[in-house]
């Protein structure tokens, strides 16, 4: 058995239309290990996104609790969460979510200039996590003047600029096409088996499943199967 990383324990979350209790998750259960390569599958509407967001701390469970890394993060204040999140969790989103107006190595920078690093260590981490996701020549181009693939390695470097023990991606691969996400999912594997990284993915791209070690399928706000292979 390997460290735990992530314990969700009896999470739901309940939205009330009309009066009427919607659960877009229901009694999930979730125990992740460091290093894991998981794929959390399922149809729209599923609740894949609303799961990662609450593991995550970006959304709070009607009940149940997180625990992550051993701090139960539904028991935190905002600030607490805030901070928390900054220091341990990496986010990869589908829309990228760079800073327009940033270059690729201030948006990584940003992360760093939150955690109050001093500006040669967060200038040096960048350039290094840049050549890390093969973007050595585009350190000073601004998201516009990068393609859809090379936006979200952008996206990644900045998602490893804390040095995070978690990496929650939604959707990462779709916006991009089939080249771009192969070069994609291939630096997360490598990130993942090099740096022990645990890796959790919301997908519904094949691409994506196909590479992941472990396969959690949810179906209307419920773990239906969960399958490591």
């Amino acid at each position: 058995m390997g460290k735990t990383v992530i314990d969700a324990h009896n999470i739901s979350k309940i939205y009330d239309k009309d009066k009427i209790p919607v659960y877009a998750i229901q009694d999930v259960h979730l125990h992740i290990e460091a290093g894991e390569f998981t794929a959390i599958v399922g149809p729209s509407g599923s609740g894949k996104s609303t799961l990662l967001n609450i593991i995550g701390g970006l959304d709070s469970p009607s009940y149940g609790n997180v625990i992550l890394d051993g701090t139960d993060i539904t028991a935190l204040s905002e600030n607490e969460l805030i901070n928390f999140r900054l220091n341990n969790i990496g986010f990869v989103f589908q829309a990228f979510n760079l800073v327009p107006v940033l270059t690729s190595k201030e948006n990584i920078s940003f992360v760093m200039l939150l955690q109050k690093k001093s500006k040669e260590e967060r200038n040096k981490r960048a350039e290094d996590l840049l050549i890390e996701v093969g973007l050595k020549d585009k350190m000073d181009s601004r998201p516009g003047e990068l393609s859809g693939g090379q936006q979200q390695r952008v996206g990644v470097a900045r998602a490893l600029a804390s040095r995070p023990k978690i990496i929650l991606a939604d959707e990462p691969t779709a916006n991009l096409d089939s080249v771009s996400a192969a070069n994609l999912l291939d630096l997360m594997l490598k990130l993942n088996k090099e740096e022990n990284m645990t890796f959790i993915f919301s997908t519904h791209d094949q691409r994506v499943i196909d590479k992941a070690r472990r396969v959690v399928t949810l179906v209307d706000g419920k773990i239906t199967s969960d399958v490591t292979r």
